[in-house]
């Protein structure tokens, strides 16, 4: 889903935070926070635990290589993405990312 609306520069900031690795449960743990913020920290966190998750694939002989990068390149566009949405004030929900992240 995208939307847009106008959003405060300290709100945007917060959730780009959710776009730059561990950084992404700073926004969660704060206590009550803008839905905004919550979406793009939700998303922050799956694509954050999904880059550990690749690290951890390192381990697998040939095959721990190759998904390692690609995972590493995927979300990498997928955070420049979800930046440059918080900094347009949208919501965009990545595929399968948006769902797992819907579930936190």
């Amino acid at each position: 889903m995208i939307m847009r609306r106008p959003i405060a520069t300290a709100t945007q900031i917060t959730a780009a935070m959710s776009y730059l690795g561990i950084l992404a449960l700073v926004p969660l743990v704060l206590g009550k926070i803008d839905p905004f913020v919550r979406f793009h920290a939700r998303q922050g966190v799956v694509l954050w635990i999904w880059e550990v998750l690749a690290v951890f694939s390192l381990v697998i002989p040939g095959v721990g290589r190759v998904f390692f990068q690609v995972s590493s390149l995927l979300c990498f566009v997928l955070s420049v993405v979800g930046l440059v949405a918080v900094f347009l004030g949208r919501t965009w929900r990545f595929p399968f990312v948006g769902q797992l992240a819907e579930k936190l």
